[in-house]
């Protein structure tokens, strides 16, 4: 039991970045923009966040702390998405290359900031990881449930939850969803019903910014003490995870659980007892979330229905 316990909270670890991230890139899709930044968007957040709780530590710990970085990153992540806004909307370039200039742009940009912020010139950003609470209050009383998910964590899995709820509910019970939504399927219709198509998609953008930069935070916190300017390529992963949830936030869910656990073998198979004792290199673990990736995509990707107008740039005077 202990061993599951363990497996579970791992599992959640890995899951909620992928699952804030993907949902950030649904919301961006969905209006019709693709954003292929989010990897840079994570480095980013992860980066002004793991900043601000260094220089922060001293005076401040805990759950505070953490949940001040998280706005930092949410804020810093939106800023940064808007120059995707900006060349995708405006300047009607391509998505694509816009998206893959601002992945090759974040790491560098937070190796420099780091070396340049920091008196030993070291582009590793340390902190002290002083976040795990030993339970949620309410939560962790739920029957089995409860001690898997809420006890010994990090609040970073009731901030996944919490995202998955309000992104299941604005996506489908508001109406800014729904114009989100037509502005991804056919901007025409509807411009011409007097929706904004452009106000909507950079909306969307700027969520998936917000939810990107957030992630990165959420991805270094459980997993290290230190930010080196990576994010071992989520960003990547979280949009095969946001296409094998065809887009929809509860298969979104799913998908971020499956791709999680993969994660989680890959990082802590020496303590499950069958994969221990196996023959198998650590190399071959460690590909093991990348293989699965690459499956679930093959199989998946021939019933995929992305938004019918996502990566093409909204042209008012069109029909």
């Amino acid at each position: 039991m202990n061993v599951l316990y363990l497996l579970v909270q791992q599992t959640m670890f890995f899951s909620i970045p992928l699952l804030i991230v993907a949902l950030g890139g649904m919301f961006t899709e969905r209006g019709g923009v693709t954003n292929i930044a989010l990897d840079g968007t994570m480095i980013i957040g992860a980066f002004a966040g793991i900043w601000f709780i260094n220089i922060m530590q001293d005076s401040m710990e805990g759950t505070g702390l953490l949940l001040l970085a998280c706005v930092i990153s949410v804020v810093v992540g939106s800023l940064f998405s808007l120059l995707l806004a900006y060349s995708a909307i405006n300047m009607k370039a391509d998505q694509v290359i816009g998206g893959t200039a601002l992945n090759m742009f974040a790491p560098a940009f937070a190796i420099y900031a780091a070396r340049t912020i920091q008196p030993s010139g070291i582009q590793q950003i340390q902190f002290n990881n002083t976040f795990r609470i030993s339970e949620v209050p309410i939560l962790s009383k739920i029957p089995v449930i409860g001690p898997m998910f809420f006890e010994n964590c990090y609040i970073t899995t009731l901030i996944g939850v919490i995202v998955l709820i309000l992104a299941i509910f604005i996506m489908y019970r508001t109406r800014f969803g729904l114009r989100l939504r037509a502005c991804g399927e056919h901007p025409q219709a509807a411009d011409s019903v007097g929706i904004n198509v452009y106000k909507m998609r950079y909306a969307g953008v700027v969520i998936s910014g917000a939810l990107g930069g957030l992630g990165g935070l959420v991805f270094i916190v459980p997993t290290s003490t230190n930010f080196n300017a990576t994010v071992a390529g989520y960003g990547f992963l979280a949009l095969a995870v946001m296409i094998f949830g065809q887009w929809r936030p509860v298969r979104i869910a799913f998908a971020a659980l499956f791709f999680g656990f993969m994660k989680t073998i890959a990082a802590a198979y020496n303590t499950i007892p069958l994969l221990a004792d196996l023959p198998i290199t650590s190399d071959f673990y460690k590909m093991v979330p990348f293989i699965a990736t690459l499956i679930v995509l093959a199989f998946s990707s021939k019933k995929s229905k992305a938004p019918a107008a996502v990566a093409i740039p909204y042209d008012k005077g069109g029909r």
